[in-house]
């Protein structure tokens, strides 16, 4: 019985040890849970535990419970977050190169978008978070983004004078200010409430976003513009990332790629799901021509101060 207990004593005390070696990451991101960010941050932790024996234990946060996007980017760069998924409209206040693959109408199709997302454009744009204190990890899939309004829109001048919300993105504020409409800046926690309300009369966001935050019980049609491919940044603190022993961040690395392929894939498998149930919520799907909303902001990168026109003819020609 006494080694018994001698046995029991040493694994309770391996253990514990074990417990205070295991290190957790917590991540953060501004979707609902039924978003692909949130499948894809699960995904992701599960890779990690597997890849690291347990030592690293990720805890995915959804709807903004570690704070809006510039708040929690804000948190990577004092520590106080440890991993966050955000979209590019809070980014380009900290990075601001990264206002060229906000430009309207300039990705011809998610391949397109992928090729310069991951390839020498992209990992610039991820390399430049650097110097504020951010690991930039990989892009991950918010979708192509389409309008939601109280009223049919066929034309841009359908939009003239429409109070539009949008991300505090220089960017889109300028091209919905080309085409005529009034773009508001808002977090997107008080959206719901302010469609409902009539503070604003618009929004635009993927059909991912529209479906997990229930906007058509306050917004009647969706118009399928597809007017900017929207990538979420995969991103860690520098401070959260140094504690990670050299084996770690290299499964962490290899985590993320692994799960930047499933997240893409729900995205778009969630995407076509979800659309057909907008439907069935009784949301009027409208597919129109986008030629005269192209022509509406055809030059809005030549107005833009920080969009760099080297990186702008790299993704344009990877169309290609």
């Amino acid at each position: 019985m006494k080694r018994l207990a001698l046995v029991l004593s040493a694994a309770l005390v391996s253990l514990s040890a074990a417990a205070q070696a295991q290190t957790v990451i917590k991540a953060g991101h501004g979707a609902q849970a039924g978003h692909p960010t949130q499948f894809g941050l699960l995904k992701f932790g599960e890779l990690v535990a597997a890849k690291t024996g347990g030592q690293v234990k990720v805890e995915v946060y959804p709807d903004r419970q570690l704070g809006e996007e510039r708040e929690m980017v804000e948190g990577l760069q004092l520590g106080t977050v440890d991993m966050a998924v955000v979209s590019t409209g809070p980014l380009n206040a900290f990075v601001p190169q990264i206002g060229v693959i906000d430009l309207p109408f300039l990705f011809k199709d998610s391949q397109h978008a992928y090729k310069v997302l991951d390839g020498e454009v992209g990992q610039d744009l991820l390399k430049r978070m650097e110097s504020k204190g951010i690991v930039g990890m990989a892009w991950w899939e918010n979708g192509w983004r389409h309008l939601t309004t109280k009223k049919s829109i066929k034309a841009p001048d359908d939009l003239k004078g429409v109070k539009l919300r949008t991300m505090q993105n220089p960017v889109h504020i300028a091209a919905f200010k080309q085409i005529g409409a009034a773009p508001i800046p808002m977090a997107w926690g008080e959206v719901f409430t302010s469609l409902g309300q009539g503070v604003i009369d618009a929004q635009e966001n993927p059909v991912t976003v529209i479906y997990t935050n229930s906007l058509w019980e306050v917004q009647k049609y969706l118009t399928l513009t597809g007017h900017v491919y929207g990538p979420h940044a995969v991103m860690f603190s520098k401070v959260a990332w140094d504690r990670l022993t050299p084996d770690q961040q290299k499964a962490v690395r290899e985590a993320v790629m692994e799960a930047t392929a499933h997240q893409r894939e729900t995205s778009q498998r969630l995407e076509r799901e979800q659309l057909e149930e907008l439907k069935k919520k009784g949301m009027v799907v409208e597919t129109i021509d986008t030629a005269p909303f192209r022509a509406a902001t055809a030059e809005i990168a030549a107005s833009q101060k920080n969009v760099d026109q080297g990186m702008l003819e790299k993704i344009r020609a990877a169309s290609n």
